[in-house]
């Protein structure tokens, strides 16, 4: 059983290692763990993270699992029936847990955690504040860099609209010279169309321009009224003076300020900013919304959608909502938040978070659930949406069902097959150059993937680039285990490969007393579709949804098992690199993996962290940072 004593930074937890016992018949072990406050990872016998929770006392958390099974959900008896190993992570408080419990739910995404899928799809306004002359522009990546982040913007009409205000009201620069350090010769075109003041050659001030940008950080925050009686004010000044270009487009610019007001405002409640929170839910499926609401407007939502959740409670589905977007939801939420946030509900961990929060804003930030008045009405709001995002997904999934019926009918209909193939498995080979071979099998349940069913594996044999055998050895590897463990065999299989591959296949299933289960394979070049027993392959019309599906499987397949083959090549390059420090041999490689998580990790590690791992020395850790170029 692997245990961390201590620190908050998570280990390389893939690394191979000898599946231990099973936990229900381990009691010595149990008795041993920590009653620290920390985080727990359950694993299965392939050292897969089935479960990330938190405790404040870790010893009595995780034997409540071992107990009596009749007090157990029928989720939770599931879990503990495939639990091989546990690994602890002790940290110094239980505000340290619940952030660091966020972080590895997001990393390792368990099977049996609630799985939240965000938006971080979404486009944001991006104003580089932290530069002396800003730039204001659109991206989808939210990164620590001290930048304001506007957003997200699920529908992309509002964004472009705010944009097009800035646009005409103010003359952002569009370079990317990093100013004032660098810059032209001359003002580029833009300066000679009225776009740009060309700051680049002198010809603005930095303080001019940072006016123009603290007007920007208005508009996008909702505070149009005063920059709206400004434009109307210049709009007549320019009529006045004949100046009908510019009057036209002042004008412009008072239509877009009202369009942005009458679309951020919801509610004045008094003025006030607020997160607002809530939750809907339809079987397994569930829905939450964040609706960022500054000075009675809103400006933007976030929303996330559930799977499998029919089992959770409401509390259970709003805590990992707010742990997953406050906690681990990007330095642009922690950047931005309000003195309140709003539930619809408790949950446990709700003062824990209240003290996380005010200690990362510096200043009290309560989190609420209103009864009456203005902010109950604010939650009904964002139920009103969380329902919305709810209804557009199960509408897109009854679409997406129908569609999948279509494709399977169809597949059956091409290959003959006797059933209609509601359960598939593709299989694939990866490998570098003979080395690092592994192979793949993803599973699809009527037409789409089921990801806590996929499986990849190390060739044991030693084939080299012998793709044949190398099939042969996961196809026989991956049934003999659905054999054994009496589960139920894929209606078809799929090879990812030609004729040589299919026939290596069949030779595997006869080999299992499996002759009856129908297996094609799909070649890349010319999507031709191999069966056994027939010379010629099929060639299915291009826009045929059965061949569709076919090469949405093949390809799910092979980015598995290139993904899995980067990662094992990526960590012989790792283990290469401190293999070449005196002193540094497998075991010493391990413990330093484990306890920095990358080579990245080791290099930005200080001595003293570095002694502090156990077998090594003050001595050993400055020859490590010297061979690194520390």
């Amino acid at each position: 059983m692997g245990f961390r004593w201590g620190g908050a930074v998570p280990p390389d937890l893939s690394e191979p290692v000898t599946a231990a016992h099973p936990l229900s018949v381990d009691r010595d072990r149990l008795a041993k763990l920590p009653t620290r406050p920390g985080v727990y990872l359950f694993r299965d016998e392939r050292r897969e993270v089935l479960y990330v929770g938190k405790a404040k006392s870790l010893r009595p958390r995780v034997r409540s699992y071992f107990g009596r099974q009749a007090d157990l959900s029928a989720k939770n008896r599931e879990l503990v029936r495939l639990v091989e190993d546990v690994e602890t992570i002790v940290v110094g408080s239980e505000g340290e847990a619940l952030i660091l419990e966020a972080n590895l739910i997001k990393e390792h995404r368990p099977r049996f955690n609630i799985l939240l899928r965000d938006d971080k799809q979404y486009p944001y306004i991006k104003v580089t504040v932290q530069e002396p002359f800003p730039r204001v522009y659109v991206t989808r990546r939210v990164t620590n860099d001290r930048s304001r982040y506007f957003g997200p913007y699920t529908s992309v009409g509002p964004m472009r609209q705010a944009l097009e205000v800035i646009k005409r009201l103010h003359t952002v620069r569009s370079c990317r010279y990093d100013l004032p350090k660098e810059g032209p010769e001359r003002a580029c075109l833009d300066y000679h169309i009225g776009r740009c003041r060309a700051p680049c050659v002198g010809l603005q001030s930095e303080a001019d321009y940072r006016a123009m940008i603290n007007e920007i950080l208005r508009i996008l925050e909702g505070d149009t009224e005063g920059l709206r009686a400004q434009a109307e004010h210049q709009m007549r000044e320019a009529s006045a003076a004949l100046d009908f270009e510019r009057a036209a487009n002042m004008r412009d610019v008072v239509a877009g300020l009202d369009a942005l007001a009458r679309q951020q405002r919801v509610h004045r409640a008094q003025g006030g900013s607020f997160d607002v929170v809530a939750i809907a839910r339809d079987g397994d499926l569930g829905a939450g919304v964040v609706l960022k609401v500054r000075s009675g407007l809103l400006l933007g939502r976030a929303s996330h959608r559930f799977v499998d959740v029919r089992d959770e409670s409401d509390a259970a589905l709003l805590a990992s909502l707010l742990s997953r977007h406050y906690l681990s939801g990007g330095d642009a939420v922690m950047s931005d938040l309000p003195r309140e946030i709003l539930l619809p509900g408790d949950f446990e961990d709700r003062e824990l978070l209240e003290g996380i929060l005010g200690e990362a804003e510096g200043r009290a930030v309560r989190v609420l659930e209103p009864r009456r008045g203005e902010k109950r009405r604010l939650i009904e709001l964002a139920e009103q949406n969380a329902r919305q995002v709810l209804e557009d997904r199960v509408t897109a999934l009854a679409f997406a069902s129908d569609r999948a019926e279509e494709a399977l009918f169809s597949l059956q209909e091409e290959l003959d097959l006797k059933v209609v193939p509601r359960l598939m498995v593709c299989f694939d080979i990866s490998h570098t150059q003979g080395t690092e071979t592994v192979g793949s099998a993803v599973v699809f349940e009527n037409a789409e993937p089921k990801r806590a069913l996929y499986r990849h594996m190390r060739i044991k044999g030693e084939w080299g680039n012998d793709d044949y055998r190398s099939m042969a050895e996961v196809v026989e590897r991956y049934f003999r285990r659905l054999l054994d463990e009496e589960r139920p065999i894929p209606d078809l299989a799929v090879i990812d490969g030609g004729k040589g591959q299919l026939s290596a296949a069949v030779s595997a299933l006869r080999g299992l007393g499996l002759p009856h289960v129908a297996v094609v394979s799909l070649a890349k070049r010319e999507e031709e579709v191999f069966v056994p027993d027939r010379a010629e392959p099929l060639r299915l019309d291009r826009r045929n949804r059965a061949l569709h599906l076919l090469q949405r499987i093949r390809d799910e397949a092979h980015r598995f098992a290139v993904r899995y083959n980067r990662k094992l090549r990526s960590r012989r390059t790792i283990r290469s690199d401190l293999a070449d420090i005196p002193g540094v041999g497998p075991k010493r490689q391990t413990a330093l993996l484990r306890r920095f998580g990358s080579l990245k990790g080791v290099k930005e590690a200080t001595r003293d962290e570095i002694a502090r791992v156990p077998g090594f020395s003050e001595a050993l850790a400055s020859r490590i940072l010297t061979y690194l170029g520390r």
